[in-house]
């Protein structure tokens, strides 16, 4: 079993930086920023205009930004209502009656943002309201990182394997993962139902039910500005990213028959012999299940795991052609000298050897988040080693949202 000298992929991470802020939190009464006036008609029958209340109220200065804005209308309907801020326009959505107005996610802390509303009364006489606030902005400040994995960070713009994760990370404790898990949105060109699920309180992870069907463009909007992550503290940047899901490439390896059988978009398109772990020791035996490409590089520097120099079973290696499938050091790589065991025995440290030609060509081609499936060996794969989250059945999955 290989196992890499470095500290992981994690060290290896170029992550979006997200500053969460903490302070003490000023709150402000709700009241009524409006104008309304009556109308006559018929006669004496009078109808009143309707009333608009907007909330934060005009002039707040310390606005909880994971409140956000509320815009109501009585004795009528909202026609219009504008929340603005730096020129940007705040989402938000009306309930069925048109009575009420949210904004659809939280507010940018230490913000001014400005609010104009219209609302109509039963014969069309038109109200009008505004306010102008801000939204709370703590005077200490606290850096935080929430990123996609380290792969999809460092390689932005090209394409992924159909079994991609999407991976956020965060450098402090999540306490409310709800509202966190809340902001965060998925699209698809070809949607197919997918799941967060929380690995501790600074990571959550999203995977889909089945594999993602391939050629399509996949967009995260973690919307976070505003977020109250933990008492007193506030995401202030939202994340975005947009990556593109390639071809469908498929490798199943058979332990016992020391056979790879590569498919991209359901051809076959490599048969090669290979040699897996020699199953001496349960370190030194290839995982079963279904497992992930991580990463790659051309040498990977490999070393006994808890061995050092002079015990027995030692090796220090610089490994060509090497495609990393596990936490716990398992490649794809070059046959190091014991091309007699490719497609005849299992004689690795628990990595599969392939012959040169077959290892250059799959380095080459592999995506981030290709699917390879081993089979054959009495050591199962965790489903949390690496990125072998296809271990859980979807319906455990799901269990870890903080929404279930």
């Amino acid at each position: 079993m290989a196992q890499l000298r470095t500290r992981g992929i994690a060290d290896r991470r170029r992550a979006a930086g997200i500053v969460l802020l903490v302070g003490t939190l000023g709150l402000a009464a709700c009241s009524t920023s409006e104008t309304h006036k009556t109308t006559t008609t018929g006669g004496d029958t009078k109808v009143p205009a309707a009333k608009v209340t907007i909330t934060p109220v005009q002039g707040t200065e310390k606005a909880r930004p994971d409140r956000g804005v509320v815009v109501k209308a009585s004795g009528g309907t909202l026609q219009t209502v504008s929340v603005t801020a730096n020129g940007t326009q705040v989402e938000g959505v009306f309930n069925a009656q048109r009575t009420e107005w949210r904004s659809k996610w939280t507010l940018r802390p230490g913000t001014k943002f400005t609010v104009t509303s219209t609302a109509k009364n039963s014969i069309g006489t038109v109200s009008q309201a505004s306010s102008t606030f801000r939204t709370l902005k703590p005077s200490a400040a606290q850096t935080a990182t929430a990123s996609l994995d380290w792969i999809l960070e460092g390689n932005r713009g090209k394409t992924y394997g159909v079994g991609m994760p999407i991976i956020i990370d965060f450098s402090r404790p999540v306490a409310n993962k709800a509202a966190v898990e809340r902001a965060l949105e998925v699209t698809a060109e070809k949607p197919v139902e997918g799941a967060w699920r929380w690995m501790g309180d600074q990571k959550v992870v999203y995977r889909t039910r089945t594999y993602w069907p391939a050629h399509q463009t996949v967009q995260l909007k973690a919307h976070l500005a505003g977020v109250r992550v933990a008492k007193g503290v506030y995401a202030t940047r939202d994340l975005n990213r947009t990556f593109k899901i390639g071809a469908a490439r498929i490798t199943k390896i058979n332990m016992k028959k020391h056979r790879m059988t590569v498919r991209v978009d359901g051809k076959k398109v490599r048969s090669v012999p290979v040699s897996g772990g020699n199953g001496q020791t349960m370190e030194y035996t290839t995982t079963s299940g279904t497992h992930l490409t991580m990463e790659k590089g051309n040498p990977v520097r490999m070393t006994a795991p808890g061995r050092k120099k002079g015990d027995p079973g030692y090796y220090d290696l610089l490994v060509n052609w090497a495609v990393r499938i596990s936490n716990s050091g398992e490649y794809l790589h070059q046959s190091m000298g014991e091309e007699y065991c490719l497609g005849r025995a299992n004689c690795s440290h628990g990595c599969v050897r392939q012959p040169a030609k077959d290892a250059i060509w799959f380095y080459r081609t592999v995506q981030p988040g290709d699917v390879v499936d081993i089979t054959g060996t009495k050591r199962k794969l965790q489903w949390d080693n690496g990125w072998s989250f296809w271990q859980l059945p979807y319906e455990t999955w799901k269990k870890g949202s903080a929404l279930t």
